[in-house]
Parts: C-alpha cells; structure tokens; sequence
C-alpha cells in the first residue's frame, strides 16, 4: 500500500541516465511511488512505465496532475528545449529542471559562446557562420584539425573534428546546405588538446554545488578510434583532474555562468554541466549541457550518499541545501551497443545473463535501449546497456565490469575494452 506521507515522483525520460536517477530516487526515504515517462524495460523493475514520450508536454502535464505528481525530475535536453519546466510551473507543479529560456546554453551552441566571451569564462576562440562560402573561407585560412559545431541540438552528434580541408567542407556542406541537423548556424572553434572530463554542478539562480567530477569516452572504439558517440563508458572520479582543477573550475567556470545567466534574464535551475578541458594553458570550456550528461550520470549517483530528493526539492523550492556527500569508491562503466552504432543498426536482439551479471556483485546494470520480448530484454536502441563496476580504486571497478560484461550474452552488442586508459 503507497504512504501517503511520501512524494510520488515522475521521471520523464528513457536511456540510461533517466534509470540511474530512478535508481537514485528508488533509494530515498522521502520517495514513494516512481513513475518514468517513456521509461524502459530496465526502468520498469524500479518504477511504473507510462507510455508518454518525453516531448509531449501536454500530455505529461495531464498526467502529473491527474496522478498527484509532487515532484518531476527532468532527464533529456529535447523536453527543457521544448519548454516543459514552464508549463509545469504555469500549473503549479514542482519540477527540477531549467526553463526554456535557460536550456538555450545547450541548445545554443553560439548563446554559450557568447555568455562565456561577455562574462570572461576562459572557451576556444570561436567564430560563428550561418553562410556556407563565407565559413568555408574562414576555415581554409586556419588552422587544422578545427572543430565544427551546429549550433542547435543534434543528440550529440553535431560536432566535427575535421582533421583537413576536405573534411571541414564536408562536415560544412552537411550542417549549413544539406540542413542535416536542421536549419541552424554553425560555430567554429579553434581545437584544443588535453584531457576532457565532465562537471556537473546543481544550481539555483547563482547558487552552485559541485558534483563529483567523471570521464566520458565520446569515440566509438578502443583507443580512441572511429565516429564519435554519444559515449561509450565513463568513469569517476578522474585521477588526472585535481582539486585545484575542480575549484577553479567552479570559481571561474561554473560560479560565473550561473551568475551571467541570472544576469541575461535566464535564471537557471537544475543541473549545469560542463564538459572542460584541461588544456596546457588551463582549464576550458569544451561545451555547456542544460541537464545530466550521458553516461556520466551512471558513473556520478551511484556514489552520492546523501538523498537525491533532497537536493532535488532544495534547488526547486530554492531552500537550504542539505550536506551532499560523495562514496570514496570508485566507479567506471562499460555502454554495450548495438553492432553499426552510431550508425544503423538492428534492434530485437534477445538479452541474458543480466541476472548473473548482478549476482557478482559490486555491479549496476543502466538499461538505456531495451524492451520485453518473449518473455525476456531485448535490443531497442543504438545504446543499450551500460555495466558499472565499483572498487576501492579504477583498477578494481574496471575488473569487476568486466567480468559482469563477460555474463551478458547477445549476439548483436559491441563494447570498448578500455574505459579508464588515460589512467590506467
């Protein structure tokens, strides 16, 4: 029988990163019923799927009236870019997450650049275009490799990395005359070299509270091979970034965004995060993302101790914030994907072995493209699962993975072995 004491909470969304925070939710003393809107297979064993696509406003509004809903927690940038928080909050109910004119630091690449060039956070050089000659002439007269960005959203797919000329006209033909992503500008920006890694804060107006920082892993293949993805493992925390990295980082990066955007008119509320670079001449802005990232949040909650709603009620209704305390174990996941990913690929491959898998122990398993079928999981995604180990250090997190990823068996499902080389 549900309590009515404890909140019943939505989670709109349906990879990998919507099932970790369900996860979290499932965790919280103050958290009763979960519902997940489109949710998954995965989901589904913590909380009740409904049938909702994540860009449906109306609907999901509908919803969470109808059902009570006390809080809804936001996972993907094509709901905030569609204005979900403002509707939500026109109707009186809470919701965590930034506002339709706040996601625009992701869902514009050329606002971002902007915001950090008037409020001095330190970004590559940049140049926007909207016309392909003219971006086509700045590009031959620079530097190489270059990096090609649309501006709108792109699921993550809309930079390019042009190693030469050819590449650059090519990547340009399809972002600014074949309208590939959409009708949209295009930033280039110089390339920059050094570590990446990401850093995501939870943020109220020009409050800032630093999560623990992760490493994603964007190319498709081991050493750093082939297209990028939307990430292939990650892992955290980073060896390579050090605690004077993570306090400038929020002193001069994420503080002074927070503040710029209050600035701007576009107060932001959720989770901000920055993807940076260590550079040899410091710490840079790579880009900006309006919400959790992906596949780092399955590598960041399973190591927050302190309760997830919590935080979540604190940014939305703007009240104290508890004390966030972070696991000293460390985490580090492998994402199985479906063979021809980031491509096309197949879906309706048969799952096993999860089962085993998490009968080792030390492992959670993020379903981020699955579906019932016979009985059983099966492939529905480009992405499909992701396999965390933990350990008292990465050697250890990567090793239990591993073998957790050896009790999977699907005949369509590929994976890097290498999550973690930089350190390890």
């Amino acid at each position: 029988m549900e309590n009515p004491q404890k909140a019943k909470v939505l989670v709109v969304g349906g990879g990998g990163r919507c099932h970790a925070i369900v996860d979290a939710l499932s965790r919280s003393s103050k958290v009763g019923k979960i519902y997940c809107a489109p949710g998954n297979a995965g989901i589904a064993r913590q909380a009740e799927c409904v049938p909702i696509k994540d860009t449906q406003v109306k609907e999901l509004k509908d919803f969470a009236l109808a059902e009570g809903i006390g809080l809804t927690v936001v996972g993907p940038e094509v709901s905030l870019a569609a204005g979900i928080v403002d509707a939500f909050s026109d109707a009186g109910l809470r919701i965590f997450g930034p506002t339709k004119s706040a996601a625009v630091i992701e869902s514009s690449k050329d606002f971002a650049k902007q915001l950090m060039a008037k409020y001095d956070v330190p970004t590559a050089a940049f140049r926007t275009f909207d016309d392909y000659g003219q971006a086509l002439d700045y590009v031959r007269g620079g530097n190489f490799p270059v990096v090609l960005k649309y501006d709108g959203l792109a699921a993550g797919k809309g930079v390019v990395i042009a190693e030469d000329y050819g590449q650059a006209q090519e990547a340009l033909k399809d972002m600014l005359l074949d309208d590939k992503f959409g009708k949209g500008r295009v930033v280039v920006e110089e390339f920059l070299t050094g570590p990446e890694f990401s850093f995501m804060c939870f943020v109220d107006g020009e409050k800032v509270w630093p999560m623990t920082v992760s490493q994603d892993h964007k190319r498709a293949f081991d050493g750093d091979k082939g297209p990028n993805t939307g990430g292939m493992g990650a892992y955290s925390p980073v060896p390579l970034i050090t605690d004077e990295d993570v306090e400038y980082s929020l002193e001069h990066i994420m503080k002074p965004v927070a503040a710029g955007m209050v600035a701007e008119g576009r107060p932001f509320k959720g989770v901000l995060y920055g993807g940076l670079m260590k550079t040899p001449s410091g710490v840079k802005v790579i880009e900006f993302n309006c919400r959790f990232g992906d596949p780092e949040t399955e590598v960041v909650l399973p190591r927050l101790e302190s309760d997830i709603y919590d935080i979540f009620s604190a940014v939305t209704d703007g009240t104290p914030m508890p004390e966030i305390k972070w696991s000293s174990r460390v985490t580090l996941g492998f994402v199985l994907a479906s063979n021809g990913y980031p491509g096309s690929y197949e879906k309706g491959h048969a799952i096993s072995g999860l089962d085993d898998a998490l009968a080792l122990g030390d492992i959670c398993i993020y379903h981020m493209g699955t579906a019932f079928k016979d009985g059983g999981y099966a492939t529905a995604g480009g992405r499909v699962l992701m396999v965390v180990g933990f350990g008292d250090d990465l050697k250890s997190a990567q090793a239990h993975a591993l073998k957790a990823v050896g009790c999977i068996r699907c005949d369509n499902l590929f994976y890097r072995r290498d999550i973690g080389w930089r350190v390890l």
